[in-house]
């Protein structure tokens, strides 16, 4: 049996994106079978999939602005073997049959999900670039940077320095002494592949410190 379930993106995670698509493995995480988010009146987004009762699986936001973002009200989470990337999990739940005439319900049984590691892996190794190439970002903020949907070079060029300040000072005093006023600009160098001018900007940089 199958349902229909929803799907919901906050407006504070929706941001400046205008449109999206819901990928996981209910569609092969094949972009051209995404399902499409809808935006609504408050800035959120929300799509529909059919999904089978009784099974589990995994899933991301992929927004027309470059993030990969995922769902903070999934039921779990899973981390993809050798990325900084979570898949967000659902279970979809049974419908229970009512007794007929005193009859013992009948059972079904649940037939497990498998994941192909493989293809979602190559998902998110398209979209996901080393964070830590942008000088003053290193490993754990890169991982601050993913967790909140921050993949791609692209994506770190267009966050604004109100979301950089927020995503540091989130975690602690700790990173909230760090200076993130490069980073977009380091990055916009890096998405365009233009690595001698991010270099010598690099140089610059740890020459002023």
């Amino acid at each position: 049996m199958s349902k229909k379930i929803t799907f919901t993106l906050p407006a504070e995670i929706v941001s400046e994106a205008t449109a999206g698509i819901l990928l996981g493995d209910f569609n092969n995480w094949d972009y051209t079978h995404g399902i499409e988010l809808k935006k609504q009146k408050d800035g959120s987004m929300k799509a529909v999939a059919t999904l089978d009762a009784g099974s589990s699986y995994q899933y991301r936001f992929l927004l027309n602005d470059g993030r990969w973002v995922n769902d903070h009200n999934a039921e779990s989470f899973v981390q993809v073997e050798g990325l900084y990337v979570e898949n967000c999990v659902i279970t979809v739940p049974e419908e229970v049959a009512a007794p007929v005439k005193a009859a013992k319900a009948k059972t079904v049984k649940v037939k497990d999900e498998v994941v192909a590691a493989p293809v979602v892996e190559a998902v998110a190794e398209v979209a996901t670039d080393d964070l830590t190439k942008i000088e003053g970002v290193g490993k754990k903020i890169a991982e601050l940077l993913v967790a909140d949907g921050i993949t791609t070079f692209a994506a770190l060029s267009k966050a604004t320095a109100k979301k950089l300040k927020s995503i540091l000072d989130a975690a602690g005093s700790k990173f909230a002494m760090h200076d993130s006023a490069t980073w977009p600009k380091q990055s916009k160098l890096a998405a365009a592949g233009k690595w001698e001018e991010l270099q010598k900007l690099q140089d610059q940089l740890k020459g002023g410190k």
